[in-house]
Parts: C-alpha cells; structure tokens; sequence
C-alpha cells in the first residue's frame, strides 16, 4: 500500500482486505479569476448612472432633512415669540369706557398634594370671577372623575375628550363657545387649534408633559382684548421640573399663587355666588 498517495481508504476496522478500497479527494473548484469577476460587473455607463442616481438621491433626502429643520426652528421661534407677547408684553387696550387697562396673560402656581387637588379646584372656581373657565387633565378616567364632583355640586360644567362620539364632543365644544356654560373639562384633545374666545381662566390640573403642551394650554386664556390668568398645580420633583423648563425657555417669572388675585387680572362678566347658589 503506498502511504504516500493522499487518497482516502476506505475498509472495515478489523478486518484484512486484500483489495482496500479508497475514495479520491473531491478536487476544489478554482477561484474566479479576475476576467470572470469583471464580466459579472454591468457595463460602464450602468455603473456611472446608478451611482449618479445614489447621488441624486442622497441630495434629495438633504435638502427634505435641512428643510424639516429649518421649519421645526421657525416654528420653535414663533412659539416662544408668541409666549413672550402673550406674558412679557403689556398692550393697551381702551374698552367702551374709555378706560386704559394693560392686557397680558398672569401665571400661577399652586403647590399641593395630589389628592387636594379637586378640592381646591372648587375652592378656585367659587372664588375666582371668570368669564369662561378650562380644566385641563391628563387622561379621560381624571377629566371624568373630576366633571362628575364639579356637577354633583351644581357647577354648570362639560367635559370633552376622545372617548366621547365626535358628535357629541362637536355638539359640547359648540355649547361652550356659545356661552351655554362656563366650566370644561378636558384633556390634551381639546388644547389643540381650538379657539374659544371668552375663556379666560386656564387651569392645568395636571402638569403639561412637556413645553409646548403648556403653550397650547395657556393660549385658550384672555382673548378678544381681555386679560388672562393660567393657574398650574405642581405636586411632585417632576412638576416643579417641567415648571422650570417652561420658565427657562420661554423667559418668564410663573409665581406661586397669592392669597387675594388682583382685580385687574380677571375678567368679571358674570356673579359667581348667584350663578352658582341660585337666587
């Protein structure tokens, strides 16, 4: 047997054979020679067009990217300018009375414990004199809760959010611009684009998860020349910290609540006691 030849033999352990037999090596397939490889490639002018069309693309997507940029930055200018107006800015405004008064939009915070906060919710709406006032909570199950204590007590109150039908939500959205009421409950749904003229207490029951919520919140207070007032209730580290968020980025001093508010920043339209005790 020659023990110098590679091939593999093949027998039975124990056995002598006088004719072993063996399997040859299975010869491996030659790599692709460099000719191969290039015949593979598409032609020339393919390749330029497919790498220009890469090209054309990538530019594409960086001018979309650039311009989603650019607008996010326009929009965060406009609403910390709008803010800014709102709260910083002193207009002049003269009513029929011929009386000069400075318009603005006066924030507050109340600090408490998370369950005080229904009580003294009621304990702002039968002191405050308000045109139209807005409570806004952070889910459906709290707007719920919260609107069915203002009514047991004969507030005259709505609630909106987006487990109500759309027609119904319409139907109390129309009834409360049209000073059919006085008092809403809602969540975030309602902040968003919806304008309601004679609102002019905001209360944040809960805390805006972040700042442009709060600005969407606030900006429902002190339309059509009147003065506004935004009340925030702060319960925890983490309230006080979106607080300070909203007070650094848009440059504003929000105050903790004062025993007596001042005339000048409310709007009195209607007799709280008597609306609310009846005659």
């Amino acid at each position: 047997m020659n023990t110098n030849n590679p091939s593999l033999y093949f027998g039975i352990r124990g056995r002598s054979t006088s004719v072993p037999r063996y399997l040859p090596e299975r010869p491996h397939p030659p790599p692709p020679t460099y000719s191969i490889a290039v015949a593979q490639l598409p032609p020339p002018q393919q390749q330029t067009a497919g790498v220009l069309e890469f090209v054309k693309q990538q530019i594409e997507i960086n001018k979309t990217l650039a311009n989603l940029m650019l607008k996010k930055e326009q929009h965060m200018v406009e609403q910390n300018s709008l803010m800014k107006q709102m709260i910083n800015d002193k207009a002049e405004y003269y009513g029929k009375s011929g009386k000069q008064s400075q318009l603005g939009l006066h924030q507050h915070y109340v600090k408490l414990h998370k369950n005080e906060k229904t009580r003294e919710s009621i304990k702002l709406i039968g002191k405050l004199q308000f045109n139209q006032f807005v409570i806004f909570v952070k889910s459906v199950s709290r707007s719920t809760a919260l609107f069915k204590s203002l009514a047991e007590r004969g507030f005259p109150a709505i609630e909106i959010h987006h487990e109500i039908p759309k027609e119904k939500r319409l139907a109390r959205y129309k009834e409360f611009q049209e000073f059919e009421t006085h008092i809403l409950v809602a969540t975030n749904l309602f902040g968003l684009g919806i304008d309601i003229e004679r609102a002019n207490i905001v209360l944040n029951y809960d805390m805006p998860e972040d700042t442009d919520t709060y600005l969407h919140r606030v900006a429902r207070a002190g339309r059509l020349g009147t003065k506004g007032l935004a009340i925030t209730y702060v319960a925890n580290e983490s309230d006080a910290a979106i607080l300070n968020e909203i007070q650094s980025r848009f440059a504003v001093k929000i105050t903790e609540m004062p025993d007596e508010i001042d005339a000048d920043t409310q709007v009195t339209f209607i007799d709280i006691e008597s609306r609310f005790t009846g005659p």
